[in-house]
């Protein structure tokens, strides 16, 4: 059965923030470095469970621009398809992403995700960023995720991205 969800996360508290990024980094310690077997012992069920306890962290390091975490959500074998690629592996989009996230995470700008859904190990959603002063749509994308749950992480990702201002960040908003 596919969840629909409608998700506008404006801002969250410090100590939320912190929780969700802590989740986060636990997360990523469950991640094997094969991509597990869907079976009796690590069913759909199983993985759309962890996705859904998963989407609020990655939401939270978007925010953050944790461009650690974020691209440490990919398996090693990630397919990544976009208008920039397609890339493979883990290197390929790492600096393109790292503009983008920038980006989504400036001062004066708020991410938001009007929908999410979840379906075993997929993960669709629509994303919005909009300027806190003139409130115009800054950029706006559409995602599907196939994540593997916490053990393997997302292995392929789909993405339309359209920025109506820049689309490489100044140096200032990028993560050292």
């Amino acid at each position: 059965m596919v969840g629909v969800f409608v998700v506008v996360f404006l801002r969250v508290s410090a100590a939320v923030a912190q929780q969700m990024i802590d989740a986060a980094e636990l997360f990523l310690t469950e991640k094997q470095d094969e991509l597990p077997q869907i079976d009796d012992q690590y069913s759909l069920e199983q993985i759309e469970a962890e996705n859904k306890a998963w989407w609020p962290t990655h939401c939270e390091a978007l925010r953050q621009s944790r461009d650690d975490i974020l691209s440490a959500e990919y398996h090693k074998n990630l397919v990544y398809f976009c208008q920039d690629g397609p890339f493979y592996g883990l290197e390929e989009q790492k600096s393109r992403e790292q503009q983008w996230w920038a980006l989504l995470a400036q001062p004066g700008v708020t991410m938001s995700w009007p929908i999410v859904m979840f379906h075993g190990e997929y993960v669709w959603f629509e994303w919005t960023c909009i300027d806190d002063h003139t409130h115009e749509t800054t950029a706006k994308g559409s995602v599907a995720w196939i994540r593997r749950g916490h053990r393997g992480g997302c292995h392929w990702k789909g993405e339309q991205l359209t920025f109506y201002r820049d689309v490489f960040a100044p140096d200032n908003l990028l993560t050292p």
